[in-house]
């Protein structure tokens, strides 16, 4: 057995684990590079491996991060099927559309405005590549051990962190490997708490959050309070937010105040993402993977306006009153957000409030450092606009969750690989693993192969 480590090593996106096996060579997500330029190139590279070489991909959810590289991949060659939960491929078929269209756009406009080295830009896959993709999701049902080839069994496993996320036990040669995926938290409004691992011969531990603890900080009564000094200023709150699981707790949060009577009835709410409505539906669908009763989804959607279509997103840009806009992406990496920030960044009554996690890189990383101007759209922007961060919303386990995490397993596993986290992460998790099990962990780089 080998594993093959082609993304989320060293850095937090664009996970890819290929497991190496005699009769079967298995691709344990499949995500894009976001972020950094060095890392966005390496969507446009060819793969160390063959992609026709895989046999077959697991999915341990629908982040962009974790599926966002498969029409690519189909491209390369892989003709295999996609496994996932049936909410996990709801969701990724969502954001994929919604990823090729963005690149579609994105390219169309650099072309038209002329912002592009590339003659002509092209999009990495567009919405053509993304059908051929779907067409290959087999969905699988969650706790159940089932038959992936000769003397290969898969689970899929409750982990929370958004909606259908699991993480992944595959029983080989007497061996039980086991890809974390992105763990959740215990006390999260909309989710479960995570399922723990019992078992783990070879442990794959993602370490998003592996340095640092989530705030105690009540994050409703922060949004409260940013909420009522942007309305003083006569000024608009932007949010930009992940479409999946973010946008809807903010939606959750919003409708807790608007209960409570601590939101203006007359302050509009807006959602502005083409996949919001679509993954809104996929929540109503899947009641037994969240919280929520149909009756309260239905509550807390009617507090919000859902922008139907680009013009309308235009509409709102130009009305002057104040207003919170909910907007892809979350890491201000592209979407309608950008659209907002165009006309908004450079006015000082603008609030930005960063609510989720931001990769070093991205401009929303730029913003929480304290960026005096921003690049998009070829031009550069002056940031007047207040920016605040919204703690305590992470959808990823912190370092004291992820250490409960792996407390349920009854003995030390023989390897353990650290992964899908930035250096200073990798190492304060690893540490921490030492200290508190005496456990050795790997933190393997970009490309590196290990046995097993």
């Amino acid at each position: 057995m080998k594993v093959h480590f082609l993304g989320a090593a060293g850095t937090v996106t664009g996970s890819k684990y290929l497991l190496e096996l005699e009769h079967k060579n298995i691709l344990v997500d499949c995500g894009m590079f976001q972020g950094v330029k060095e890392l966005r190139e390496l969507n446009w590279q060819q793969l160390p491996v063959l992609a026709s070489g895989i046999d077959l991909i697991l999915l341990t959810h629908g982040h962009l991060d974790h599926c966002g590289f498969l029409p690519r991949l189909i491209k390369m060659g892989f003709s295999g099927e996609i496994w996932g939960t049936e909410p996990t491929l709801n969701i990724a078929e969502v954001i994929l559309r919604d990823s090729a269209k963005i690149q579609e756009e994105d390219a169309e406009r650099a072309n038209k405005e002329k912002f592009t080295k590339h003659n002509p830009a092209k999009p990495l896959y567009n919405s053509v590549d993304v059908d051929k993709t779907v067409t290959r999701f087999r969905k699988k049902g969650d706790g159940e051990w089932i038959e992936a080839g000769k003397g290969i069994k898969v689970r899929f496993q409750y982990s929370g962190h958004i909606l259908g996320a699991t993480f992944i036990e595959i029983d080989y040669a007497g061996k039980r490997i086991l890809f974390s995926g992105d763990i959740g938290r215990k006390n999260d409004p909309i989710l479960r708490h995570p399922e723990k691992p019992e078992k783990a011969d070879v442990l794959f531990l993602e370490s998003t959050y592996g340095d640092r603890t989530h705030t105690s900080e009540h994050a409703i009564e922060k949004l409260k309070k940013v909420i009522d000094e942007t309305i003083q200023k006569n000024g608009t709150l932007i949010i930009p937010s992940f479409a999946v699981e973010r946008a809807q707790l903010v939606m959750y949060m919003l409708w807790q105040l608007h209960k409570s009577g601590s939101l203006p009835k007359n302050l509009p709410v807006i959602l502005d993402t083409p996949m919001g409505a679509n993954i809104l539906e996929i929540f109503r669908k899947h009641h037994d993977w969240h919280k929520l009763s149909e009756k309260e989804c239905e509550e807390m959607c009617s507090r919000v306006h859902m922008v139907e279509s680009f013009k309308e997103t235009w509409e709102i840009i130009d009305d002057p009153k104040p207003k919170i806009v909910i907007a892809g992406s979350g890491m201000v990496t592209g979407g309608r957000v950008l659209s907002y920030l165009q006309i908004y960044i450079s006015k000082p009554e603008t609030t930005v409030l960063l609510a989720g996690y931001q990769a070093e890189g991205t401009r929303g990383r730029s913003l929480m450092e304290g960026a005096t101007e921003i690049k998009f759209f070829g031009k550069y922007y002056p940031v007047k606009a207040r920016v605040e961060i919204l703690q305590g919303l992470s959808g990823h386990a912190d370092q004291n969750e992820l250490i409960d995490w792996v407390s349920g397993l009854k003995k030390s596993p023989d390897q353990i690989f650290l992964v899908h986290g930035e250096p200073h992460s990798l190492d304060s998790l690893r540490l921490k693993l030492k200290d508190k099990y005496g456990w050795k962990a790997v933190i393997p780089h970009l490309f590196e192969i290990y046995d097993l």
